[in-house]
């Protein structure tokens, strides 16, 4: 496991990237509180896969054409899941 700064990481990413690529992890500090994960996105990942990007394309052209529903209180929230 590598612990490295964002600066370091900002100035040799293709480098921290290919240990990804080939299993290490690696973790880039920023600041004193702040820590973050490099990950590999994956065929499979939850988020990142390809029906969710498709998703996602869909869900933006519906909103680009208005086409959506505006909520602004918990009841509506509750409302709109049916809870």
């Amino acid at each position: 496991m590598l612990v490295i700064s964002s600066r370091e990481f900002r100035q040799n990413q293709r480098l921290y990237f290919d240990k990804v690529d080939n299993g290490e992890q690696v973790i880039v500090q920023r600041g004193k509180d702040k820590s973050y994960v490099l990950t590999p996105v994956s065929d499979n990942d939850l988020y990142f896969n390809a029906t969710m990007v498709q998703r996602i394309k869909a869900s933006l052209k519906k909103a680009k054409n208005s086409d959506y529903i505006e909520v602004s209180s918990s009841k509506e929230i509750s409302d709109l899941l049916g809870i």
